[in-house]
């Protein structure tokens, strides 16, 4: 048995594609486009056509974004990912911490964890 994978278009000179071509006339059985734009309108569809009114396209966005965080690209020797889901409130204080220390996220980390260790010998549970 041999190793080869089947051709897909083996043989292809018989097949024939006459068929695929644009419509000549307009589909009879379509309805007009009147009756689809209210139809979808009245079901709440939005239209991904463009609009003209240049208003639209300098309207401020519905929810204000928060500004963007600068990347943090350092040489730490760090090489492990560690994804974690927390609140916005604990994220921001992370970040928060990290730049008024001007330490990396990966050092701000590894001082939470070692107060974390003193303080649970403190009260005996490590």
């Amino acid at each position: 048995m041999a190793n080869t994978r089947a051709r897909l278009f083996e043989g292809s000179d018989d097949i024939d594609l006459s068929v695929f071509k644009p419509k000549e006339t307009p589909d009879r059985m379509a309805p007009p486009a009147e009756q689809v734009k209210v139809v979808s309108e009245s079901a709440n569809f939005r239209s991904r056509e463009p609009t003209n009114d240049a208003s639209a396209a300098l309207a401020p966005p519905q929810k204000a974004l928060k500004p963007k965080r600068q990347p943090r690209t350092h040489r730490t020797g760090r090489n492990v990912q560690f994804n974690v889901k927390a609140s916005q409130d604990a994220v921001d204080t992370f970040y928060r911490i990290s730049d008024e220390q001007e330490w990396v996220l990966g050092e701000t980390l590894e001082r939470a964890l070692a107060a974390l260790e003193r303080e649970l010998k403190g009260q005996g549970h490590c």
